[in-house]
């Protein structure tokens, strides 16, 4: 039994491992621990999605369906064996299963057949689904299945488990099929061989690269820099920091015509280019991620 890792602790921890990790959304503080605890923990459980595609399947699996809400897991693990992080704490993923699969899980011991769905599985299990059909014929590329055994593996060695505290949903609860396409021996097996090495550490970036500084052709009549187009477009809709009623008493009408032009170059149209410095719609705006 252990107490559940912290947000930041269960990200380095997967990162460490050697994991690519994305935050979605407010990951850190969506769960359903208003409907019962969370923790203590014994192990985590793998599951199939049943859906095809990254953005869909993540979307999903943060949001629920009208039947059960989200979060449905802790973090999803893509085909291309990123995860991206959609909940912390309670999570809709193992529902009512077996006590005594829950023993042997916290004993660390072989499991029983789950015949029984009587103890309430959010409370004890980590949670990660896995992007695939559950049809038998979708593949599982080495890089999920690679990012699989690293999730888990980082995870008991958060918590100094070994792989015998990894499970599948069929494992834990009657009627269940998930993961379809390897066997949890399998999987354990990796794990097992992964725990007696250390962590990979963290995945490398590939490095920063810059344009070089052209000088005074970079100022050129025409250019188009989404660099500065980016910082016009802040400062337009910031009333550069000046101006909070409006223009000074000094602020001419040629300065107004000039400043609506500029307004209407960087993309801006109506109430917005009326040539005034101030306050605009952010959510307007549609500044390049630079």
């Amino acid at each position: 039994m252990a107490t559940p890792l912290t947000a930041d602790r269960l990200l380095k921890a997967l990162r460490d491992e050697g994991l690519e990790v994305h935050e979605y959304r407010d990951w850190r503080t969506h769960n359903r621990n208003s409907k019962g605890p969370w923790g203590p923990v014994n192990g985590v459980m793998i599951h199939h999605t049943v859906t095809k595609g990254t953005d869909s399947s993540v979307e999903l699996c943060y949001e629920g369906h009208a039947a059960l809400p989200g979060p449905l897991c802790h973090g999803v693990i893509d085909k291309a064996g990123a995860v991206h992080m959609v909940g912390h704490g309670r999570a809709n993923h193992a529902g009512l299963g077996d006590s005594d699969v829950l023993r042997a899980v916290v004993d660390e011991s072989a499991l029983p057949p789950d015949n029984e769905a009587d103890t309430d599985g959010n409370r004890h299990f980590y949670g990660f689904e896995c992007i695939n059909l559950g049809d038998g014929e979708d593949p599982w590329p080495e890089a999920q299945k690679l990012a699989i055994e690293k999730v888990s593996a980082a995870i008991c060695r958060a918590h100094g488990w070994t792989q015998r505290s990894v499970i599948g949903h069929l494992e834990w609860q009657p009627g269940k099929i998930d993961p379809r396409g390897f066997t949890m021996d399998s999987i354990r097996g990796r794990i097992a061989k992964r725990l007696d090495a250390k962590p990979d550490g963290p995945a490398s970036k590939p490095p920063a690269t810059y344009e070089p500084f052209p000088g005074a052709d970079f100022f050129r009549s025409g250019r188009v820099s989404k660099i500065i187009t980016a910082m016009g477009k802040r400062l337009v809709a910031e009333g550069c920091g000046r101006y909070e009623e409006g223009p000074s008493p000094d602020w001419t009408e040629a300065d107004r015509k000039s400043y609506a032009a500029w307004q209407r170059e960087l993309g801006y149209s109506g109430d917005d280019a009326d040539g005034i410095p101030g306050k605009t719609s952010w959510d307007k705006l549609r500044v390049p991620n630079v």
